[in-house]
């Protein structure tokens, strides 16, 4: 990542921790004020997400946005229960109260944790999916309170229909205005009671989240192959939703699997600093995965998921943590060849600023690549019907399809991929590491960067509409360009950006979704120096679009 800050990989503890109490109270405490944008609600790529202390997330916008949802519900006829789970940010369990409080004055069923456990992303699409299965009416649909890896001081809300996956853009958009205007007439109609009635209400329920998903797991991974493989195998929850599940996987499946640690602090003060220099629970992040990146030596695979689980890390011993896309490349490969279940026209889902190798992986597999705009939504239909047998993207979010062929989790599941590494190793006798190594060797070598910089909402809102027509030259660093892309090749929806593209290098330039900077992704299969002079004219192009 370019641009790091002197403090990226040093101990969280090198900077103050959030004042969590303040952090709380501005939450009930501060009100947004409608007519500014960055108080308003706001779904980005997955959900609306923002800090008390901005006031971009306070009870109000819950309130709103779940009143919101359940207006959206009946008017869709979803009349089954609704799922609902928070992870391990200090906002999570106050919002999930907020919310609570309106889903029962509203009448919906809700069901939650039993015992107040935590709940990842991935189990909570897993409950949907096992919900609706084989039904034709009484469906469910769920919400996930979390703002994935974002800071400490930040929350997230999130909406999933019935089909498990993140709500697409129609539907969002549509609990975007409704809430928004809730918030402009004062929350005047917005239906609650008490949170105290809630929890006794009728329509409150608990539900085994953990137990399902994990005695599931089966359907999904060989554990018999780990088993008998003997590895030494280590995971890091980074104080996540997660924390309760990886003891139940390692008892309920027989594993020898060493967990770092089961602390959970809203302060995540246990982590290293972020590649900017800010406290954030990545897993693909080397800064940040300095605890997990220390114990390399002592096991063939370690792995650590993100706050609410729907995201990765993988650390190999043959090289460290790997870069998401060189392990996204190996799991396709691996899957796609051993998944001899799974529909044989089944086809590789990537988004537009996923790694090149992916296309090279699945050319030799006979595979049809699906490239997507960025965000998980553009692949939960083609993951419900088996038309994709997995759907990545490059910020190591991914989900594949049981090893039947059916759906599994359509959200990201960070823990899916974790045990898959395990399993990956165990079959082949070498680690995801070494296998990508034999790419680079058939292949050619990926060089691969992003750069992330600071841009307002004006700015961004002028690089989303960005145009081929924009683009004024026929060349990329030396090579001449072969495509010019504002729309996604897979599915013609619009990229909120461009893509450059010529036959060793390629760079896409977006506007973030859920913060204020804008993000260029870029990749070479010639050299480093040959991937900078690509960074160089893709920044060039970008700061001149949005200076204008």
């Amino acid at each position: 990542m370019s641009g790091a800050s002197p403090l990226a990989g040093k101990p969280a503890t090198s900077i103050p921790p959030v004042d969590i109490d303040r952090l709380v109270a501005a939450y009930h405490e501060q009100a947004p004020d409608p007519s500014d944008p960055a108080q308003r609600v706001s779904f980005g790529t997955s959900g609306h997400r923002g800090s008390s202390l901005a006031r971009s997330f306070n009870a109000a916008h819950v309130l709103a946005i779940t009143q919101a949802i359940c207006e959206h519900r009946a008017a869709a006829g979803i009349d089954g229960p609704l799922f609902l789970g928070i992870d391990t940010h200090a906002l999570s369990k106050p919002a999930m109260d907020s919310a609570l409080e309106v889903l029962a004055a509203n009448g919906v069923e809700a069901r939650i944790a039993a015992g107040g456990e935590y709940t990842p992303t991935p189990a909570l699409s897993h409950a949907i999916l096992g919900w609706n299965r084989g039904r034709t009416h009484g469906f469910a649909d769920g919400i996930v309170v979390t703002p994935s890896h974002n800071p400490p001081e930040d929350g997230g809300f999130k909406y999933n229909p019935p089909n498990g996956g993140p709500a697409d853009t129609a539907i969002t958009g549509a609990i975007q205005q409704r809430a928004n205007e809730l918030l402009e007439h004062g929350l005047g109609e917005v239906r609650r009671i008490g949170l105290r009635e809630a929890l006794a209400a009728s329509t409150t329920r608990e539900f085994d989240f953990l137990g399902r998903y994990v005695d599931d797991l089966g359907a999904l991974i060989d554990f018999d192959a780990i088993r008998g493989a003997d590895l030494r195998l280590a995971v890091d929850p980074l104080g996540g939703a997660g924390v309760a599940y990886w003891p139940r996987i390692a008892e309920r499946w027989n594993l020898a699997l060493d967990i770092v640690s089961e602390q959970v602090d809203p302060t995540f003060s246990f982590m290293s600093l972020d590649w900017d220099g800010r406290v954030r629970m990545d897993p693909s992040s080397a800064p940040a995965m300095q605890r997990l990146i220390a114990l390399r030596e002592r096991y063939d695979v370690a792995f650590a998921c993100d706050t609410d689980h729907d995201r990765h890390g993988i650390v190999a011993r043959s090289v460290g943590l790997m870069p998401a896309n060189h392990y996204l490349a190996v799991m396709i490969d691996y899957l796609f060849a051993g998944r001899t279940q799974w529909r044989a026209d089944a086809a590789i889902g990537k988004t537009v600023v996923s790694s090149a190798m992916i296309d090279r992986v699945a050319a030799r597999l006979g595979r049809r690549v699906h490239e997507v705009p960025v965000g998980f939504k553009w692949f939960v239909d083609g993951l419900c019907d088996g038309s994709l047998g997995f759907g990545g993207e490059e910020s190591a979010g991914a989900s594949f399809l049981r090893r039947d062929g059916g759906a599994w989790s359509t959200d990201k599941d960070g823990i899916a991929p974790c045990l898959l590494a395990a399993e990956i190793t165990a079959r082949g006798g070498r680690d995801p590491g070494e296998r990508y190594a034999q790419f680079c060797e058939e292949f050619g070598e990926s060089h691969a960067n992003r750069v992330d910089a600071p841009a307002t909402r004006e700015q961004k809102a002028r690089l989303s509409k960005l145009s081929p027509a924009r683009i004024r030259t026929d060349m990329l660093a030396g090579e001449r360009i072969e495509q010019v892309l504002d729309r996604a090749p897979g599915n013609g929806a619009a990229i909120g950006g461009i893509k450059v593209v010529a036959a060793n290098g390629w760079f896409a330039a977006r506007p973030s979704g859920t913060e204020d900077i804008y993000k260029i992704y870029a990749e070479s299969f010639r050299s480093r120096d040959h991937l900078d002079e690509i960074l160089r004219e893709a920044q060039d192009l970008v700061d001149r679009t949005i200076a204008a």
